[in-house]
């Protein structure tokens, strides 16, 4: 499978795609990467023309791979993975990639897909076994996976705490957090109080957006779920 390594996320937190890695290796699973941007942040700030080049490249990039087998394109931002897979709507007017954006779109895969079905009992989870998760908007509203990773957190034995009001945002919405800060304050400090209340020792998330303005200001750690597992 290929893995976007994305733009944002490997400066970040490099440890998250290195966790996937490790994680997907046990499972029988081999990883190609192909360094570069998705062209979300483009594309939602309204640069659209940037943002089509970033995405023509990525397809670029990936379709060779594509034409000698590789099974899927493995997401672990949500932000990113909720762009991918509309590529093929995005360019469905242009000659040239209109066919292969489909394709790409459809092979386009969050992780937590890609771990349903897996034989997980090869799998560790870390010690801490009480967590709270936060379901990034564009995992679950906008690539309709709402409760894939907590059934596969549950499946591993974590407990999750109950989270009031899941479907609200916490305030990251990609660069919503820059442009609107003093909203953005607002709905993190209702987020955090949401997923504190039931007393986690750590909240896990999926998008790196929304994992560093967690981090801003969450009392307990917060981390990208992959790496709560080990292999």
């Amino acid at each position: 499978m290929l893995i976007l390594e994305g733009c944002v996320q490997p400066a970040l937190a490099p440890t998250i795609n290195a966790a996937t890695a490790r994680v997907l290796d046990r499972l029988g699973i081999s990883l190609m990467s192909e360094p570069g941007c998705c062209g979300a942040l483009s594309y939602h700030l309204g640069a659209h023309e940037e943002g089509l080049q970033f995405m023509r490249r990525r397809i670029d990039a990936w379709w060779p791979h594509l034409q000698q087998g590789a099974e899927a394109i493995v997401v672990t931002a949500s932000g990113c993975g909720a762009l991918i897979k509309e590529y093929g709507t995005i360019l469905r007017h242009d000659p040239a990639y209109a066919a292969k954006a489909e394709r790409v779109a459809a092979l386009a895969k969050d992780l937590g897909e890609v771990l349903v079905g897996e034989d997980l009992g090869q799998l560790r989870p870390l010690p801490a076994r009480r967590i709270a998760f936060h379901s990034p908007c564009s995992l679950q509203h906008g690539q309709k996976l709402a409760g894939l990773v907590e059934g596969l957190l549950t499946e591993l034995g974590f407990t999750l705490t109950p989270v009031a009001d899941a479907h609200l945002c916490c305030g990251s919405a990609g660069t919503y957090s820059l442009l609107q800060p003093e909203l953005s304050r607002r709905l993190l400090a209702a987020k955090l109080q949401a997923l504190e209340a039931g007393e986690p020792e750590l909240i896990a998330s999926a998008n790196i957006g929304c994992l560093q303005l967690l981090r801003s200001a969450a009392r307990v750690p917060v981390q990208h779920w992959v790496e709560l597992l080990q292999p």
